[in-house]
């Protein structure tokens, strides 16, 4: 982790709210094949949109919307590291059963508490995400005394669990979190640099950065790259992007701009 990593996001969902996330049936090949040609360092694969507000749908048709896609993409690219976004231990557990390489939980296995038995049996990189909340009802409203001081302490306390297993740490910019508090956790971001854990920074396109350039998400590129080249600056390991090409470009000006 001594270089930034960049991870594309593949939404095999209808409803996430980037329209150019989601992946129509006959186009997600060429997309993973796109990334993995390009230098994506991770694919994470997801069935369910965390989107506020967003329909939680079951485990079984969560399976149904990823199988294929994890299965063409390891059978094809068997070196390119792979992970499942589920807050789902049956999901995890048969993606682990494919040769997936990662976990990427937005829940803290808050909602599903089986996937905490998954991690800790499988014991591959687990992303421990915060969020207030759940998607249905974390933006109604959030609030803190302390943003950066309660993350860090929901991280103390997660972590207690997950002794055995390499964890990554996202703050969860957007879950359950207001545009001033997701500002606050990106200005104090190199704060979290004492957990001695990777840290992994999702801010593509969301609703802060929409916000404050006036654009929705189809046109806010320029202010997401913006965001992100902050984050790498703060200390970010590892990007959640939509826009893989973009991502590497800044990520090597930052790399060499951190050589001098």
């Amino acid at each position: 982790m001594n270089t930034p990593c960049i991870m594309g996001i593949v939404n095999a969902t209808p409803d996430s709210f980037f329209s150019g996330s989601r992946i129509a049936d006959s186009h997600w090949k060429t997309r993973v094949e796109d990334w993995v040609n390009i230098g994506c360092d991770i694919l994470d694969i997801g069935g369910q949109s965390t989107r506020p507000g967003a329909t939680r749908i079951s485990p079984e048709e969560e399976w149904n919307r990823v199988k294929d896609v994890l299965d063409w993409t390891r059978k094809n690219f068997p070196q390119q590291i792979i992970s499942i976004d589920t807050f789902y231990g049956s999901v995890a557990e048969r993606a682990m059963e494919m040769g997936v390489q990662m976990i990427n939980d937005v829940s803290a296995f808050e909602i599903d508490p089986s996937l905490l038995e998954v991690v800790n049996k499988w014991k591959v990189p687990y992303i421990l995400m915060h969020m207030q909340g759940e998607p249905q009802t974390m933006q109604i409203q959030p609030h803190y005394q302390d943003v950066v001081r309660e993350v860090e302490y929901f991280f103390q306390e997660k972590l207690l669990l997950l002794k055995e297993v390499p964890v990554w740490l996202d703050l969860g910019f957007g879950f359950g979190k207001t545009m001033e508090h997701n500002m606050t956790l990106l200005k104090n971001l190199s704060h979290f640099l004492t957990f001695e854990k990777p840290l992994l920074v999702g801010l593509s396109r969301k609703k802060t950065i929409q916000t404050l350039t006036g654009k929705d998400a189809e046109n806010c590129l320029p202010g997401t790259l913006a965001a992100q080249t902050i984050a790498l600056l703060n200390g970010a390991h590892i990007l959640r992007v939509h826009d893989v090409e973009e991502a590497i470009q800044i990520s090597k000006i930052v790399r060499e701009y951190q050589k001098f």
